[in-house]
């Protein structure tokens, strides 16, 4: 049987397109694949890849002080990289909107994704941020949409976090990521 395509990283692609963004911060990562590749076919959108996901914090403010409209994708494991640097939104008062494919839940084969998967939405509340998590396929291009509409009318920060079950649980066998 022929595996087919998830089709919320076209509705999360849809919903960054209707709120113009135009600056794509991200840590390369498999759960967002297929965003990133429609992302970087759009004309519209200047990919930006990062090293480490909180340069994405300081890449997006920029945008923003520039009159672009940016979201930062990452891997829930990037999270804890980022707490320091979320405060730069609340003393700055400027949008975040931030896309997260979640590890460590329900399934996981790796135990080093698990404890921050485990904390992650309330890692991202303590530091400011308004999280909505999404664990519907056919969700999450609205969750997206709503989450941008805080952050940019707001301004705010907010986090959706798109769940492992949606994502897909990868399988690694006895390997480590």
């Amino acid at each position: 049987m022929a595996k087919t395509r998830p089709e919320w990283p076209e509705d999360i692609f849809r919903a960054l397109r209707d709120m113009d963004i135009r600056q794509v911060a991200y840590v390369p990562d498999a759960g967002h694949a297929r965003l990133l590749e429609l992302c970087g076919a759009e004309p519209a959108m200047t990919m930006v890849p990062l090293t480490t996901e909180e340069e994405g914090i300081a890449v997006l403010a920029g945008a923003w002080l520039g009159g672009r409209r940016g979201v930062l994708l990452m891997q829930s494991s990037g999270i804890g990289n980022c707490v320091n640097m979320l405060s730069l939104t609340g003393n700055c008062r400027f949008p975040l909107l931030i896309v997260v494919t979640m590890r460590g839940q329900a399934g996981e084969t790796n135990p080093w994704q698990v404890p921050m998967g485990r904390i992650s939405g309330d890692v991202l509340g303590l530091a400011g941020v308004m999280v909505h998590g999404v664990d519907e396929p056919g969700r999450v291009g609205e969750t997206v949409t709503a989450g941008g509409r805080t952050a940019f009318d707001g301004p705010a920060a907010v986090a959706v976090l798109i769940a492992q079950t949606v994502v897909g649980i990868k399988d690694f066998g006895d390997q480590a990521e």
